[in-house]
Formats: C-alpha cells, sequence, structure tokens
C-alpha cells in the first residue's frame, strides 16, 4: 500500500464507509430495541409507584419497588445513551473516516496504518482507522522519515517510518492527497486556515504541529505552562490535551473531574463543541467571575470587565502599587502564615426568626476548651460539630411541644409522605416520632444551614485583621489605612475588589479547613496572563490534586498591562510554583491570521521579532484616519464593504461605552449585533465588542475603532492593540480619529496601508471600486 494511487485509496475509502454504514445499521436496531425497553421499564416504574400508601407496610412494600424500578431506569437510560453516543461518533467517521496514514515496519514487518478521529475495526477486529490518540500514531505528528520512537504503555517502542500521506476527505470523497515528510504539509494548512471563521472552534487532529502535539501528550508536568503567540494554537492545543488525558486514563479519569478556566461566556460557547467533535463529554467549563462567586456566596466580587472599564477612569500610581502586593506570592504567603499561626476566628451569633440561637461567646468558649494541639481545621471542625450536636438535642426537645402535636394533627398523607421520604418503619408510633422531628428540624433549618455553611464565623472580618496588621512598605501609612477602610465600607455592602478575593478566601480557607476539592485531577487555565499569581495560588490550592496547566500569551496583558509587567510574569510564575517542577513550552508561529497582518502585528510588540508568522498571503493592514465627528459614512461604508466578502466582521472597541455608541450609530445602515459580557453565542455578520471580550475569539475581518493618539497612547496599551490587531484571520482595517496613535506611527510605513476617510470613500465609490479594491 505505500505507493498506492489515488484510485485505490478512494476504493479503501469506499470499503471504510461501507463498513461504517453496516455497523451503523446494527447500531440504529439496537437503538430502537434499547428505546423500546427503557418504555416498557418506565412505564412498569409508573405502574409500581401506583401503591396504596395509606398503610405503613404498604409503603414499605411500595418503597423497595420505586427502589428498584429507579435503578432498572437509569440502567436502561444508560444503555441507550451509550449506542446514541457510538451512532454519533459513526456517523462522523462516515463523512472523513481518516486524515493520514503511516506506512512503518516493525519487528521486521510491514504495516499501513490509518489515522482518524476515532478507532473503527471491521467484524475480524482488524483496525480499519486508528484514534489519532493511540500510541502508535503519535509517529504520525512527531516522525519524520526514517527510525522513530514511540511510547507505549509496557515502554518505548522502536520503528521505521517509511512513507507519510495526507488526506483531505469530504463526504466520502478523496479531495487532496500527497505524501509528505512534514507533520501537516503547507498546503493542507493554507487550505484548512484560508476557511471563513465559524462560530465554534474546530477540532485541528489533522493539522496538530509537532510543537504542538508535545503539548497534547505530555502527561507527566504537574504544571505545564504555554506561552503561547497570537494565533499559534495554544488553544486547540490544549482542548485536544484533555481529549488524549480522557483517552488514556479512561478508567481512572472523567470528564467531571477537569475543569477549564475560560476568559468570557462568549468564548465558553466558542469552544464548547471541540471535545464533541471527538467523542468526549465536555470537561467543566466556568470562568473566574463564575467560580469566585460560588467561592463568595453573598458578595458582589469585582469582575476583570468591571475593573478594566475603572481603572480606564481613574487608576492612581498608590492603587497600581496596592494592587500590585495584593496579587503578588508573598501576600499570599504571608496570608495564609497569618491564618495559620496568628489568627483567631471572628465568630458571630446564629439567629432564628430574629432571636439569637447560638450566641458568639458561647461559641467562642467550645472553640477555646478543645485542646491546643489540634490543627485550626480540627478546631473548627470540632466546634461545627459540637453545635450541631447541640442542635440536634434542641430538636428532640422540641419535638414535645404542643405546637408540634398541633402541626401533626393538621398534616394530610402527602404530607406525611414528604417529611418521612423513603424511611421504613416498624410501627405507626415509630413514624409518628420521625414526622415530628422532622418538622421541627424543618423549623430550625436556617440553623443548620448557618452551621453546616460556617455562618457562625465571620471571615471578612479576620481579613480586616489581616491587612490593618500587615507590615507594608508600598504606600504611606495614611493611604494604607485608608485602603483598609474601603475594604471594610465594600464588605459592609457585600463588595469586593478582585484584588482581594484570593487572600481572603485563603484566610477562610485555611482556618475553616474548607474550600478544597480532591476530586478534581486536571485544572486548565486559559488566558493566564489576566490571572494574578495570588488567584492561580489559591486555585493550585482549591484543587490540591490536579494537574495544572496554564496557558497564554503575555503580550495579549490586557488586563494588567497598566500597572504589572507581564516580561517578568512568566518567570515569577516558574519561581512561585518551582514545587511543582513547571514545565515551559513556548510557541512562536502564528497561524491564525494572513502573513502582512502578522507582520504588522508583530511591529508593535518587543516580542515580536520571536514570532514567525505562516506563509499566508492577503492585503497590508489599512490605517484609516477621519474626522473625529464625522467618521459614521466611512465606518458604515467599511462595514458593508467587508460584508460583501466576509460572513463575519468585528468592530473591536477598547471599552463598552464606545462599542454601544458604535454600535448604535451603525443601526440604521448596517444588521450590526452589540455584545457584552452576558453574552454567551457569536453571531455571523457585524458585531461590536470591546477588545477584551474578543480575546481568544477570531473573525474573518476585523476593524479596529478609535485607534487614535488620545486612546492608545502608552506602553500598557500596546498589549490591547496587538491582541486588537490578532483577532482577525484575513482583513484588519484600524480607525483612528484625527490622529494615529503613536505605537501605530512606531511602525514600520512598508507594514500598512495609510489612508485618510476622504481617500478610502473615493477609492470605493461604484465607478472606482473593482474585485481588487482593499476594503
Amino acid at each position: 500500500m505505500q505507493n498506492a494511487s489515488r484510485a485505490d485509496e478512494q476504493r479503501r475509502v469506499d470499503h471504510v464507509i461501507d463498513r461504517l454504514h453496516h455497523r451503523l445499521d446494527v447500531v440504529a436496531h439496537q437503538i430502537d430495541t434499547a428505546h423500546a425497553e427503557t418504555r416498557d421499564v418506565e412505564q412498569n416504574y409508573g405502574d409500581n409507584t401506583k401503591v396504596n400508601i395509606t398503610e405503613v407496610d404498604d409503603r414499605m412494600e411500595t418503597n423497595a419497588a420505586v427502589q428498584q424500578q429507579k435503578q432498572l431506569v437509569a440502567r436502561a437510560v444508560e444503555n441507550e445513551q451509550i449506542l446514541q453516543k457510538e451512532q454519533t461518533r459513526l456517523t462522523r467517521l462516515a463523512r472523513s473516516p481518516y486524515f493520514g496514514r503511516i506506512y512503518i515496519t516493525e519487528d521486521g514487518e510491514d504495516d499501513t496504518l490509518y489515522i482518524g478521529t476515532g478507532t473503527f475495526q471491521d467484524s475480524d477486529n482488524q483496525f480499519l482507522v486508528y484514534d489519532w490518540r493511540a500510541p502508535v500514531a503519535s509517529i504520525y505528528y512527531n516522525g519524520t522519515l526514517g527510525p522513530v520512537d514511540y511510547t507505549t504503555p509496557v515502554g518505548t517502542a522502536h520503528a521505521t517510518l517509511n512513507n507519510k500521506r495526507q488526506f483531505q476527505i469530504e463526504d466520502g470523497q478523496i479531495r487532496n492527497m500527497f505524501d509528505t515528510s512534514e507533520t501537516v504539509g503547507d498546503s493542507i494548512l493554507q487550505e484548512v486556515l484560508g476557511d471563513a471563521s465559524s462560530e465554534y472552534m474546530q477540532n485541528i487532529v489533522a493539522t496538530i504541529q509537532q510543537e504542538q502535539n508535545t503539548i497534547i501528550r505530555d502527561t507527566s508536568s504537574d504544571l505545564l505552562l504555554v506561552q503561547g503567540a497570537a494565533g499559534s494554537g495554544k488553544t486547540s492545543a490544549v482542548l485536544q490535551r484533555i481529549a488524549f488525558q480522557l483517552y488514556h486514563s479512561r478508567t481512572t479519569l472523567d470528564a467531571n473531574q477537569m475543569v477549564l478556566f475560560s476568559p468570557n461566556k462568549l468564548y465558553a460557547t466558542y469552544i464548547s463543541q471541540v471535545l464533541p467533535s471527538l467523542g468526549e463529554k465536555n470537561m467543566i467549563q466556568t470562568t473566574l467571575v463564575e467560580f469566585l462567586a460560588r467561592r463568595l456566596t453573598g458578595l458582589q466580587v469585582e469582575t476583570l470587565f468591571d475593573r478594566f472599564e475603572r481603572d480606564e477612569a481613574s487608576f492612581p500610581a498608590a492603587a497600581k502599587a496596592m494592587r500590585r502586593l495584593k496579587e503578588s506570592a508573598a501576600f499570599m504567603d504571608a496570608a495564609t502564615a497569618y491564618a495559620k499561626h496568628g489568627a483567631e476566628p471572628h465568630f458571630v451569633d446564629v439567629d432564628l426568626n430574629g432571636e439569637t440561637f447560638f450566641a458568639a461567646k458561647n461559641i467562642r468558649k467550645i472553640y477555646d476548651r478543645l485542646p491546643r494541639q489540634m490543627t485550626l481545621a480540627d478546631k473548627f471542625a470540632e466546634t461545627r460539630k459540637r453545635l450541631m450536636k447541640r442542635l440536634n438535642t434542641r430538636i428532640g426537645l422540641e419535638t414535645h411541644q404542643d405546637w408540634v402535636d398541633d402541626t401533626l394533627a393538621s398534616l394530610n398523607e402527602e404530607q406525611v409522605q414528604h417529611y418521612i421520604g423513603d424511611q421504613r418503619f416498624e410501627n405507626g408510633a415509630d413514624e409518628l416520632r420521625a414526622v415530628a422531628r422532622a418538622v421541627v428540624a424543618e423549623r430550625f433549618a436556617p440553623v443548620y444551614t448557618a452551621l453546616y455553611d460556617d455562618y457562625f464565623f465571620d471571615p471578612y472580618l479576620n481579613y480586616l485583621d489581616f491587612l490593618r496588621q500587615y507590615p507594608q512598605t508600598v504606600v504611606d501609612a495614611a493611604t494604607w489605612t485608608a485602603m483598609c477602610d474601603a475594604v471594610g465600607a465594600d464588605l459592609e455592602a457585600h463588595r469586593l475588589r478582585l484584588d482581594d478575593a484570593a487572600p481572603l478566601m485563603m484566610i477562610r480557607d485555611v482556618l475553616t479547613g474548607g474550600g478544597q476539592n480532591h476530586g478534581i485531577q486536571s485544572v486548565f487555565v486559559d488566558e493566564m496572563q489576566d490571572y494574578s499569581i495570588a488567584i492561580l495560588k489559591y486555585l493550585h490550592h482549591a484543587f490540591p490534586r490536579a494537574q495544572l496547566t496554564f496557558l497564554g500569551d503575555v503580550a495579549q496583558d490586557v488586563f494588567t498591562g497598566n500597572y504589572a509587567d507581564s516580561q517578568s510574569y512568566l518567570a515569577e510564575l516558574q519561581h512561585d510554583f518551582a514545587d511543582l517542577h513547571p514545565r515551559l513550552v513556548t510557541l512562536n508561529k502564528s497561524y491564525r491570521s494572513t502573513r502582512p497582518i502578522t507582520d504588522f502585528a508583530n511591529a508593535l510588540i518587543p516580542a515580536g521579532k520571536d514570532i514567525t508568522a505562516f506563509s499566508r498571503g492577503g492585503n497590508l493592514p489599512l490605517v484609516l484616519t477621519v474626522p473625529r465627528r464625522t467618521y459614521q459614512p466611512v465606518l458604515s461604508t467599511l462595514v458593508n464593504h467587508l460584508l460583501q466578502r466576509h460572513p463575519t466582521v468585528a468592530i473591536l472597541t477598547k471599552d463598552a461605552a464606545t462599542a454601544s455608541k458604535v454600535a448604535l450609530g451603525l443601526q440604521t445602515d448596517v444588521d450590526v449585533t452589540l455584545l457584552s459580557k452576558d453574552d454567551h453565542q457569536l453571531s455571523r455578520g457585524c458585531v461590536v465588542l470591546p477588545v477584551y471580550l474578543a480575546k481568544g475569539l477570531e473573525f474573518d475581518a476585523v476593524i479596529g475603532f478609535d485607534v487614535s493618539a488620545d486612546t492608545y497612547t502608552s506602553a500598557g496599551d500596546r498589549d490591547i492593540l496587538y491582541t486588537l490587531c490578532t483577532r482577525t484571520l484575513h482583513e484588519l482595517v484600524l480607525v483612528a480619529r484625527d490622529a494615529v496613535s503613536p505605537l501605530i506611527d512606531a511602525v514600520p510605513a512598508s507594514l500598512y496601508t495609510a489612508q485618510t476617510g476622504e481617500q478610502y470613500l473615493a477609492a470605493t465609490a461604484p465607478d472606482n471600486a473593482s474585485a481588487e479594491t482593499q476594503p
């Protein structure tokens, strides 16, 4: 098969698809059978629950039958779901069974292996397609022709790679095929990257590059750091990494034991189809906002987006210095040390219906009387346990009160069933006592909740204590005291600044022994540069058994570039997480944008000289200068012209207020969608959004609005502008009002085309426009 012709290869494709369709017919029949069985079991379940529940004996019999039927229903539904998942996988393979072929010699025998998105065997258990995650498939991604090694569960295997062939198969037909010594040939990449953008990120298993494969197949690093240039495929590689881990750890790892932190809801939706397209269930997805909201219930925690907007309005030097301190590893270490060695928990009263149920001074007595050698967490847990015991005693005593008897007398059969649930009793007296206890427990439920959720302890007071005694040196004493007072006022109003979140949670967790999830095995943080070292340290604390993967691009430091040194970020991470022996992988080849756009964007940043652009041609970026008050006709014309060539055009602004104003101004001329931090879904056509919401996303064409001298002014704005320019696949237009940003003026003029608004309108007028005219 080494020199098989295209006709030979098409015949093999036809054969594999025929076998797939045969298997699909079998699975379809199995699904019909399973569905019928599920219906029968559910009907049975309904019949068995319609039993007389008046007498205790009848209830006992009913409960046993109900539990058995529930298990039968669950098994039947699970079986049907497994078959449906297999049907989806086979249907996907039938459209494009594989994308690669390797011809190898191993142990003196020649073998031809085809690589696809999933495994498929014929009725004789012969592999027609190998899953891209199989050990031998690594040869396709890493191997050059000649001797190769690959890792198997039992050790290193050796082979000779004689030939590597790539395919593009669509709807069962080979569109393209050629032999190559590269991981993925440039012609394949050219075609894939030249496609229009999609509302969802696509999997990249057919075009994985060797450096991306290193990330995907790393199973040993406790902390993997991925520094990737914009468009380098770092997020795609990490999503394939998740799929790889799920494939190789099926018996010990589930998608529900993996957490991915996404930058925002738009991005979470954008990447949501990658794993399902590979036959895997999505991992848990969250954002920093959602994570903090769950961990700090009752507080409105400042978001990165809100903080960015506030900083744009005012950000004094003293505030920058204090934020840098609070977000440092040293500050987190100090907070941990305070909680472990110097803190006394601040207890508060537990009330019920406006009256004190447990007084803070009595809670303090319980805590203080415990042995000194106990850990803080054990002392706190024992205090809670003793309070729970006292609560149970109070419940038992309360059952003898007259109000309980009156309540029991008024209950109907349905209400009684509500209180006893699935419990079984030997006689009516036992049942009556159980119902009485349940009635009282329901009345006292707020107390139970307060104890269970640690509401008898106020971590905010402990955090304020820590702040006030911290030996700071970054600002004067009066400024520090004013900050402490402001934090206290915010907490009184149930608000919290983002830089206070991590140290506050750490103090609370150390004192209570809570806040740790030992079930999560892998944590992935996308756009790591948006996260302070303090937050990342807290995530490591919150998920102590998890392998960590942090990925991002320090050059896209949108949220912290105005107060932190992004160039030292990676070094700080490696130092502060040294106990995890972090491995740093750098991706410096950018695939997203055309070469002219990538070259222009690289010229904006110091690290740009290290970034290599993939060789895909296109127009130079266009920089338009328009009058501040009369930009609207130019912008409307520009959008309409770009929409004639591209499905998606994004107008990116520096802040949300400008985005709203632009969208409003365009409404009469263009069908436009304004996106905010609360939106989940990208749409086709023209979208307007602040650049910080576009992180990680890509569009066919991008208009950077108001890249003016008074908008992008400082070195801290450089990363924002770079992020904006690298969101586009095919065309980039930057619109400045009155005068262009000095950051753009510093770029060599040969890397872009400059025009005034009048020149652009004249060039694109119907009489002058042509197919070759730039936007």
